[in-house]
């Protein structure tokens, strides 16, 4: 047995020892064992403000779950969202489907800045004819900012109780009043008071008002739907700067016997959307003017319709000029000088670019080239031009090496113009949204008849329908729009060809009817 002797005595029994030999080691002998060092709290120098955040310090961890709580009590949520910069606002753009995007705008942006900014952000072939709609899906109520209108100024007059919201679309008749001012404003609709030189014609005055960023007085008849009823009446409207009014009597303009209808310095004016079955109209031309405050009553719009179209296009042109007069004339200006970037531009878009500048074209004598001046003469060399491009494509598509695998013939369906199973209300719909400018187009499939497109052309404010037609030569397919003349091996090689020649077509195709989802 051992005893060691210390602070404490523990007694070892060893067998190596016999009988009662025992052992005794004394404490004092041992030398006293090494002190341990332990770790020690480290004090860390805080350099926090006080009251400050106690997270501070610690990396942002990104919240799994934001929907189950609040970002004023979640200092994780708070770390992990965005700084918004400074003097910036955000607001939400939809494009032409369900999705929508979220923009940083300072306080003044226009329409004409969030513009230009979507169409960096969504890789936009070209650069213009972008605009923003304000878009009523509870009113059916829309219409396209101008280019100088503040985005957050419009934002603050809508309603919280309505879904209004910003589109960013294409818009091709923003300004094409200046270009085609006829068009727009046809003689029987301006009003004798306008005529202030008789010399001129009605035509020259228009052109001469425009250039002054001013508008002539318009007049004729409308359909306008009374308040407290179902029903609509037709009345006759002057349009003036001053406001506009209604004749109580006939179509007489006597001061006594008009009526002030509206203020347009307080008004904005706007289309409706499928106005037959949401408000009873007697036609699709249907228009509204009301203040910009949303109203909270239906009855509180004043629902005007028109006839054709071409009058509902004057009137509203004509409530933008006199509203704002010179600035849209600046804003179609700067629109114009605004610099074009030609290089993200596809084949198409300078194809139509270049349509104007194309000139008929004699090679055939010793001298070199010559301008065909005689009109005969120039319709007769592109007669003969189309007659040359059709055998050229007629031995190309003989050899050997061109066969339908090579062209597959849903290839047009990555074509921004192509909008597949989209019907003819649809479509008519799709060009009126995005300007009624001539050579505006789509293809779409036929719903009648199977295995065949039709090909939407708006020319002269109307929508016109042309069927594509399959058809097969020498065991190939090909596609047509004129009964077999000219045959075309895909939907791509049809609107090449119709961009630079009319063909049957009333206008070149120039203008594609295209989607952007953001």
């Amino acid at each position: 047995m051992m005893e060691v002797a210390g602070p404490w005595t523990e007694v070892f029994e060893d067998s190596s020892l016999g009988g009662d030999d025992m052992l005794t080691l004394a404490a004092e002998v041992l030398p006293d064992p090494p002190s341990v060092r332990r770790s020690q709290p480290v004090r860390i120098a805080s350099n926090r403000m006080r009251g400050g955040d106690p997270f501070s310090s610690v990396p942002s961890i990104p919240n799994p779950f934001p929907e189950l709580c609040s970002p004023s009590k979640s200092s994780a949520l708070i770390g992990s969202l965005p700084q918004p910069p400074s003097d910036k606002y955000l607001i939400r753009v939809y494009g032409e489907d369900v999705n929508c995007k979220s923009v940083w705008v300072g306080r003044r942006a226009t329409a004409r800045d969030v513009c230009h900014m979507l169409v960096q952000t969504a890789h936009c072939v070209d650069q213009e004819n972008w605009a923003l709609l304000e878009h009523h899906p509870t009113l059916a109520l829309e219409r396209c900012l101008e280019d100088h209108e503040v985005v957050l100024e419009v934002q603050g007059t809508w309603s919280p109780k309505n879904n209004t919201r910003f589109v960013f679309c294409k818009n091709y008749a923003k300004y094409e009043f200046f270009r085609n001012p006829t068009l727009f404003f046809p003689e029987s609709m301006i009003s004798d008071s306008a005529d202030i030189g008789k010399e001129l014609t009605s035509s020259e005055l228009i052109q001469n008002l425009l250039r002054s960023g001013t508008c002539p007085e318009i007049q004729g008849f409308l359909h306008v739907k009374e308040s407290s009823r179902k029903a609509w009446k037709k009345v006759y409207f002057f349009l003036r700067r001053s406001g506009l009014y209604s004749s109580t009597k006939g179509s007489s303009k006597e001061p006594r016997h008009l009526q002030l209808v509206a203020d347009l310095d307080d008004l904005n004016v706007y289309s409706v959307v499928n106005s037959r079955k949401l408000y009873g109209a007697p036609a699709d031309f249907t228009f509204c003017i009301k203040p910009p405050r949303n109203p909270t009553r239906v009855q509180d719009l004043k629902l005007l319709c028109a006839d054709s179209e071409q009058t509902r296009t004057c009137w509203t042109s004509a409530f933008r000029l006199f509203k704002y007069g010179k600035q849209l004339q600046c804003n179609y200006q700067l629109s114009q000088s605004a610099p074009r970037s030609p290089e993200g531009c596809s084949l198409s878009y300078r194809l139509s670019k270049s349509e104007d500048t194309l000139v008929a074209m004699d090679f055939s004598g010793k001298a070199g080239g010559r301008v065909i001046q005689n009109p005969t003469e120039a319709e007769s060399a592109e007669r003969e031009e189309g007659r040359a491009w059709r055998r050229r494509e007629a031995l190309r598509c003989s050899l050997p090496n061109v066969n339908s695998a090579a062209r597959p013939s849903s290839v047009h369906s990555s074509q921004p113009w192509f909008h597949g199973g989209t019907s003819r209300k649809e479509a008519e719909r799709l060009i009126e949204k995005q300007g009624l400018v001539d050579g505006m187009f789509l293809i779409r499939d036929s719903q009648q008849h199977e295995q065949c497109f039709v090909l939407t052309l708006c020319f002269q404010l109307k929508s016109k329908h042309y069927l594509v037609i399959p058809c097969e030569k020498a065991g190939r397919k090909y596609f047509t729009i004129d009964d077999g003349v000219t045959l075309f091996i895909d939907l791509l090689q049809l609107v090449d060809f119709h961009q630079i020649n009319q063909g049957i077509l009333p206008v070149c195709l120039k203008h594609p009817c295209v989607c952007v989802a953001l």
